[in-house]
């Protein structure tokens, strides 16, 4: 779970622990890092710069020498770095955007994907966001990052679907998170809490998926059936009508 020390990589990674997964969180921060693995119950967590590619290596070793094998990789980590219109950005802040938001996601999907291919088992999950369907002022370069990612997903999904291995993107709306809030967003009431982007991605990387695709599972949370059974396989699915979307098969 990269991102995993606050905010949707948190509650995602709670959700997982409570679904009874050994949880791995990663981020660059060692006191928030473990500070959340305690309170969370987290099996370990790893200081990791996902924009580095040496990072995802050292991390696949870990994995291998700790578990043997990866069942659910989330790719969460991302940030704006610069919201402001793509003609006042910076060639670096461009450059750092699309590094953090996009590339970190192909790599870390090339190293765990291999690893899952030989496995022929595993999900991976990457984390898009409204960005990737609806374009506003100021978010340009930010929007192109995460229409990767969807794009990437779907393709990735192509690649690796004879394997074993299951690939979704999860798109949630805006979130009442620190993102947010360093965003300069102060309108947090009417948002997504982490808890429910949490929910749909657990959804997507447990057995419960299978479940609710059938139409028999219920949500942990509200006690709710999510209602995906009807919908085509590569449908957009919702838990909550227009907050918050899970793409993928």
């Amino acid at each position: 779970m990269t991102g995993g020390s606050a905010g949707y990589g948190k509650a995602m990674a709670r959700s997982f622990v409570e679904a009874g997964a050994s949880v791995l969180i990663a981020g660059r921060t060692r006191a928030t890092l473990e500070s959340a693995a305690r309170e969370i119950g987290c099996a370990g967590w790893l200081i990791m710069d996902v924009t580095d590619p040496a990072a995802w290596e050292a991390a696949a070793s870990h994995v291998r020498e700790t578990w043997g094998k990866l069942d659910v990789l989330v790719n969460n980590a991302g940030g704006a770095i610069a919201i402001r219109d793509v003609v006042d950005q910076t060639v670096d802040d461009i450059g750092k955007i699309i590094a953090l938001n996009l590339n970190s996601v192909i790599v870390g999907c090339r190293v765990f994907g291999r690893m899952m291919k030989e496995c022929r088992s595993g999900t991976i999950i990457n984390i898009a966001s409204a960005c990737a369907k609806h374009a506003w002022p100021s978010w340009s370069v930010y929007a192109a990052a995460k229409w990767g990612v969807l794009g990437f997903s779907k393709g990735l999904y192509v690649e690796l679907q004879e394997h074993g291995v299951r690939v979704s993107c999860v798109i949630p709306g805006a979130g009442a998170t620190d993102f947010m809030m360093h965003s300069g967003e102060d309108n947090l009431g009417m948002k997504l809490e982490a808890a429910d982007v949490a929910e749909a991605v657990e959804l997507a990387g447990t057995d419960r998926y299978r479940a609710d695709l059938s139409g028999t599972g219920k949500s942990r949370r509200q006690g709710r059936r999510t209602d995906l059974g009807d919908l085509p396989r590569h449908a957009d699915r919702t838990g909550r009508a227009g907050r918050g979307l899970l793409h993928g098969p």
